[in-house]
């Protein structure tokens, strides 16, 4: 039913991204089916005499050719939306709502280095001004010099910044913890111990700020309160215990990353804040496979500088949305010089994607990849294999925990 004003515009055989176990077999009564695939009886159907609109696959990423356009003909051409959501616009209007929020509360921010955690302090600053108090805690498992270098980068802004280094009270939680939901579990518990810990120094602190956006949400809990699945838990979602006697404040959850870096230009953001990579919570917990301890978060921070490094070198970096290093719990055999070694793999993982909700692996040229791979196992001591990860999102997740 191309005639179908859900479908103006869309041609025929238009890819679209599915990725469910369930299918409608049987349509309900009333309904009448708009679109369907090889595999798919009922991807896409409508209520006859009213505006009901039903798809099973997924119109929001950019693996749907032209999902943009399906999207534009139910919210513009149906729903009757205007469409006139700017960055400028969403600026005006969340500093309006935060002055009206908070009023002349103070506010404490967690500061992580990314661009949503940078976008929301500037926000809240726009807002509030030397109420807002923003706090970068070192995990112990940044990035190899990341802790200084943030707060050196953080200096420009006009912020009040207070680095913590918690490093030992995180690898202490961390010690002997193999489970990936464990592992974020524990940091979660950490990070708001720490945070609990430090909004005690604000005197009339009253608030928590986090830059949580709308994927992380959706990932931890179900958006609207239905029956989907947790694929896994972000430390920043989920509200606060109830010893914690601050109010949450996101002002970007409802918004994707790449509106969330739209709103960052905006606000005149420097343009290597706005395009770093993603970076996840729990840092490289999650990127070192089974138990952490401070020698693999040593041996793993010196694989992704390298790594990381090269990119920038070569001209890449931009192609690639998310990049870093994953240590498995794997050993193999190999050769150094004359002598036989028994020592440890690392995968590298790159990938490009619009708002992190599904992504490709990025086709980095081969000789780069030599490059990498023999920098990593000449230069890292106790690593003497490197392979790349060629999987998608999904059924993969950018994160291998």
């Amino acid at each position: 039913h191309i005639d179908d004003a859900f479908l103006k515009g869309i041609e025929m055989n238009s890819q679209v991204w599915m990725s469910h176990s369930d299918t409608i077999t049987e349509l309900p009564e009333g309904a009448i089916c708009l679109a369907s695939t090889a595999d798919v009886k009922n991807a896409a159907y409508r209520f006859q005499n009213e505006e009901t609109y039903a798809i099973q696959f997924h119109p929001e990423v950019y693996h749907s050719t032209q999902g943009t356009q399906l999207i534009s003909n139910f919210l513009i051409d149906i729903a009757g939306f205007t469409g006139d959501w700017t960055p400028d616009a969403f600026v005006e209007e969340t500093v309006a709502e935060l002055k009206r929020t908070l009023g002349d509360d103070r506010v404490i921010l967690g500061l992580s280095g990314g661009v949503d955690s940078s976008v929301a302090a500037l926000l809240l600053h726009q807002a509030i001004g030397s109420n807002l108090h923003c706090i970068f805690v070192n995990n112990g498992l940044l990035r190899k010099n990341e802790f200084e270098e943030v707060l050196e980068q953080y200096k420009g802004f006009g912020l009040n910044v207070k680095g913590v280094d918690a490093t030992d009270r995180f690898l202490d939680a961390l010690a002997g913890i193999s489970d990936p939901e464990k592992k974020r579990k524990a940091i979660g518990k950490i990070f708001v111990d720490v945070f609990d810990d430090e909004s005690k120094e604000v005197e009339g602190a009253k608030w928590l700020a986090q830059g949580t956006i709308y994927p992380d949400v959706i990932e931890s809990v179900s958006a609207t309160g239905g029956p989907s699945a947790t694929i896994k838990s972000h430390h920043n979602v989920g509200g606060l215990p109830d010893y914690m006697k601050l109010k949450v404040v996101e002002p970007l959850k409802k918004l994707f990353k790449d509106e969330v870096r739209r709103v960052g230009r905006s606000l005149n953001m420097p343009e290597d804040l706005i395009g770093r990579h993603p970076f996840p919570g729990p840092g490289l917990a999650i990127r070192i496979l089974g138990d952490i301890t401070a020698e693999k978060v040593s041996l793993l921070q010196e694989a992704d500088a390298i790594f990381i490094g090269a990119l920038k070198r070569h001209g890449l970096y931009d192609r690639v949305w998310q990049a870093g290093v994953i240590l498995l719990p794997v050993q193999s055999v190999g050769v150094m010089g004359d002598e036989r070694t028994y020592e440890r793999c690392v995968a590298l993982r790159a990938v490009e994607s619009t708002d992190g909700m599904t992504a490709d692996w990025v086709d980095l040229p081969y000789p780069f990849l030599q490059e990498v791979s023999n920098e990593i196992i000449n230069r890292v001591k106790g690593v003497n294999r490197v392979v790349y990860d060629i999987s998608s999102k999904p059924p993969a997740t950018i994160e291998w925990e």
